[in-house]
This record gives structure tokens, sequence and C-alpha cells, in this order.
């Protein structure tokens, strides 16, 4: 990493260097056994009970709970003054990954550490940390997030649910009702958001054996049937002064916030979990026959590993190099003073575009990938004794929640508006056709000057309205998030490379050749469809020259190493 510091969406103007980022190969030897400690416990405490959980055997996953916190893993995020570890986000994201093959023991942590207790970290007064925070990173209290209202799920700040100061002072009354709250059936604290006064957006921090707190029987969903999802009522519950958290009227940045790290968590669980479809579906490729023959030498398998191989490298380049951005501001930080939280806040919510674009290309990558290697498993794939068929079905859901990703779509074109120069810096001059992935860097810069062309275009012929033009917003997002997932594929591959073997070598050129031709056309489709709502007049888009040379043999290339293997090969 260099001195100089990332800004948010600063990847469409700035050429970076791969020395600028941070990649899963730059891991320490601490990374690595946190990651190995994680695995071995997922492994062979988690998978042997799946069953189990799946049936909803909840004060088994409680007691799970306890042990995962006994190995030190419910500390990652939390401050060391409070027994916690505050290690950096790589180590937090890899640890996510990690869980991936835990189902849905995996959510219910990811819940449990991320929005279940970083409000309380960030937001939490010195008395509400001492009587909560110990005792939810020692898995003594499980925590959840009540945001979600049945009548407001993407339009969080139309919440109807009530807080109202009672007569002497001394409490907060709240009244309402939260829909689909993760964890709530085992859950003892609640972050809750309700309007004080029925117009100020406000958390509180609410007791499980708080009267008037109530719980609906546990939702019957299409996935994640072991994770507990129930709607809370909230009946005149008297909510003492002293567990509001953060300011009144302040809610929204919590809310938000917090589902910045949510976001970005998510794609990490989304590597792991495609990590884990890869190679369940390998495995079974070289093992099923057909036609007197292994399933996993016919191309049309050998091509599903490949995209699938390729589209996992650029999700965990997107995440990693995430985790280094963020990182590298908060490390500038002064833990010292008071507003140090403030501060940590700020320098995570520099990256809101970063964190929503990680969980829209995380979580579509992770739905094509599972998909895709369901088929390889034919009709055994639809059979639940195969862990692919769970999978499936608890995927579905991580486009919808910690906001949709049509939400962080417009909220990643929201910001990005925000931030485009001015029509006379945008033709930036394209790297010469020399050097190591010289072709794919053309593309990604002819990929930066299309998308500031068409998103200046959008703010010259809207103006302030541009908001409203969704379907142009949309597109737009589509076209920057595949400038960062190539960039950081490439960049990755780029840094790599310089320090593996000539073989290695090979598989990481292969694996972005497949990353571009990807890209190109993602990223082609979307450029047209913004063109043409654009309309007539619309600019022509600059043309994209990337040809991808022996592309079918980078694909039988790294296809073979996965079926080799068995697993993914990065």
């Amino acid at each position: 990493m260099t001195d100089d510091i990332s800004a948010g969406g600063d990847f469409l103007v700035r050429e970076y260097a791969c020395r600028d980022i941070f990649t899963p190969e730059d891991f320490t030897d601490e990374h690595k056994q946190i990651a190995e400690t994680t695995e071995r416990f997922v492994e062979s405490e988690i998978r042997p009970i799946n069953a189990a959980i799946e049936a909803k055997d909840f004060a088994l996953l409680r007691q799970k709970l306890a042990d995962c916190a006994e190995l030190g893993l419910m500390m990652i995020d939390a401050p060391e003054e409070f027994g916690g570890l505050a290690l950096d986000k790589a180590t937090s994201m890899l640890v996510m990954e990690k869980m991936a093959c835990a189902g849905n023991f995996g959510l219910t942590y990811m819940c449990h550490t991320g929005i279940g207790m970083l409000p309380l970290v960030y937001y939490g007064s010195p008395d509400q940390q001492e009587r909560y925070l110990g005792r939810l990173i020692r898995a003594e209290m499980i925590g959840a997030y009540c945001l979600t209202e049945p009548d407001s799920g993407s339009d969080a700040l139309g919440a109807k649910a009530t807080a109202m100061l009672s007569a002497d002072g001394a409490h907060y009354i709240l009244n309402g009702t939260k829909q689909f709250i993760t964890n709530s059936g085992f859950a003892d604290i609640f972050t809750v958001f309700a309007k004080v006064d029925k117009v100020h957006f406000t958390a509180f921090l609410v007791e499980r054996s708080m009267a008037g707190l109530s719980f609906g029987p546990e939702e019957k969903k299409m996935g994640l049937h072991g994770s507990s999802t129930r709607q809370v009522t909230l009946d005149n519950v008297r909510v003492p002064v002293k567990n509001v958290l953060g300011e009144i009227g302040k809610g929204h940045k919590i809310a938000f916030n917090v589902l910045n790290v949510g976001r970005f968590k998510l794609g990490a669980l989304c590597v792991g979990q495609k990590k884990f479809a890869l190679a369940e579906a390998a495995r079974y490729a070289n093992e099923r026959k057909q036609f007197g023959v292994r399933i996993g030498s016919f191309g049309a398998i050998r091509e599903k590993l490949a995209d699938v191989t390729a589209l996992t490298f650029a999700s965990e380049a997107v995440v990693y190099r995430l985790a280094g951005m963020i990182d590298s501001r908060l490390a500038t930080l002064d833990k010292t003073v008071a507003h140090y939280y403030v501060d940590y806040q700020k320098g995570i919510e520099e990256f809101a575009v970063e964190c929503a674009l990680a969980k829209v290309f995380c979580t579509e990558a992770a739905a094509l990938a599972i998909d895709e290697m369901l088929q390889v498993h034919g009709g055994y794939g639809y059979m639940a004794e195969y862990p692919i068929e769970q999978l499936y079905r608890d995927e579905r859901v991580q486009r919808i929640y910690e906001g949709t990703n049509e939400i962080n779509r417009l909220i990643i074109s929201g910001l990005l508006l925000r931030k485009i120069p001015a029509p006379q810096s945008i033709e930036a001059p394209l790297p010469d056709g020399s050097g190591r992935f010289a072709a794919e860097k053309r593309l990604l810069s002819e990929m930066k000057v299309n998308y500031l062309s068409l998103a200046r275009e959008t703010i010259d012929t809207f103006g302030d309205k541009a908001a409203n033009e969704q379907e142009i917003l949309l597109a737009l997002a589509d076209m920057a998030i595949e400038v960062f997932a190539l960039e950081s594929a490439m960049l990755r591959a780029e840094k790599a490379c310089g320090q593996v073997t000539e073989n290695k070598q090979r598989l990481y050129r292969a694996v972005v050749s497949l990353c571009s031709f990807r890209a190109k056309q993602q990223f082609s489709a979307a450029a047209e469809k913004c063109a043409a709502f654009l309309g007539p007049h619309s600019e022509s888009i600059l043309s994209l020259t990337y040809e991808a040379r022996d592309f079918l043999a980078a694909k039988r290339l790294i296809a073979d190493a996965t079926s080799q293997e068995g697993k993914y090969i990065f």
C-alpha cells in the first residue's frame, strides 16, 4: 500500500497502480491463522449439526455462538477496552468469508457481530457499552436490529414506530411493529428505531425482558430455515432514557452507516459461498460419469467451472481491495481522542459507494455462480441431500436485505453523480499498448471515459432532477460496478504476477482474460441502454476495442486447474 489514501468513488477518475491496493495475496500470517481457526470451527462444530440448525434448534445454535465466542471470533470488530481485538477490516471480512460454509449459523453470526453489535460499538455511551458490550462479545447476550416495518422496507425513514417521553421524563414509551427481524427468536438486546414525537428518527436499546415487547411466530421462509425471523411488536414498552443510542433525531446516521458495514460483510460472505459452491461442483463433476466419461471433461461443464472461478476471483478482489481502502483510512485516525468513533464512521462512510457496489456485485455473482454450480449437479442438485440445494434457497434473499440491489444501485449513482468532474477533464489519455495487461488497461480506460461521458450528459440533461431518472441511474450504476470489479481483478493479478511462478502467472493472465471479456459484455450492454434512455441526441458511445486473445484456451486452462484441485484455485 502507498501513503496516497483512496477516496470514495475516485476509481473512476484516478489511475491506480497494483501497489495501491490490498489483495488476498497480501494476507499476513495472523490473517491466515484466524481464517484457519474459523474454518476448523465451522467444519468440526457447525457442518455436522447443520440438519439440527435447519430444524430450528435455537438452543443448540446459541450454544455454538458461545463456543464461537470462546475462540475469540466475536471480538474482531469490538474495542480492546471491552475485551475485543479491534482487528482490521481485512480480518473481519476473512472471518465472514469462512462463515459462508456455516449456513444459517453464518447469517446468525453476521447479524450478531454486525448490525447487532456495531451500533453499540460506534454510537454507544460509555455506560451503555459497559452494560452490554462485554456480554455481546462473550455471546452471553445476542443482538438484533429492528429497522424494517410492515409498511417501510426500503423507505426506512418512513417508519411508523413512535417513542413518546413519559410524564416523569424517565422513559421513552415505544409503540410499533418491526418486520423480518433476524435473531429475534432468541436475541436479548434489540437496536430499535422509532420516531420521537412522531418526527425525530432515533435508535433505542431495548432489552427482551422489558414489558410490552412481544414476538410473532417464526416466519415460513423460502430459505434460511435455521435462522430466526419474527415480527417484533412494541406495546407501550418503557425504555429508560439512558438507553437512547446516539442522539435524538440522529438515528438515520446509525441506520445507514451500520448498513455500509453490513453490505460489505455480506459481500465477503458471498465470496465464501461461491468458493463452497465451486468446490462442491468440481468434486461432483470429477465423480459423476455420463456416456462412460467424467462430466468434468465436457466443455459445457468446464466452461461453467471457469466462469464461476473468474466471478469468484473478481468478487474476492473487490472485497479485499475495499478492506484495504477502509483500513488505510482508519489507520490515520487518532484513537486517543474522544471523537474517535465519529471519525471512524466518517472513514467508513467515505466508501459508501464501494460498500454498496460490493454488495450488488458479490450477491449477483453469487446468485449466478450457485445457480450454475447446481446445474452441474443435474437432478441431484435439486435434492436436499446435496449441500448446493440449501445454498440455492438461502442465497436468494441476499439481493433483498441490507438494502435491495435496486436501492443500492441508486445509492451508487446518487453519490457518484455528485463527484463527476467538469467535461473538459473527462477525456483521459488511454494507456499505451505495451506492458503487462496492456489491452485490459486500455479497455478499463475506455470504460471509465464512457461512464464519465454518460454521467456528465445525465447531469447536463436533468440537473437536480436526475435522481428521478431511476432507469438511467440503474444503468450508470451497472457501468460503475463493472469498472471497479474489473480494475480490482486486473490490479490483483498484476500484483500477484510479480510474486509467483510462471505457471501460476499463466493462471492469473487467463482469469483476467475471462474477467475482461465478461466486463466488456456487461458494461457495453449497460452503456448502450443508458445512451438509449438519454435519447437520440445522446453522444455516441466510445467503442470498446478489447479483443480477448486465446480466450477458449484461457477458459480451458482455468477449468483444468479447477478440476484438478477440486476447488477454487486462487
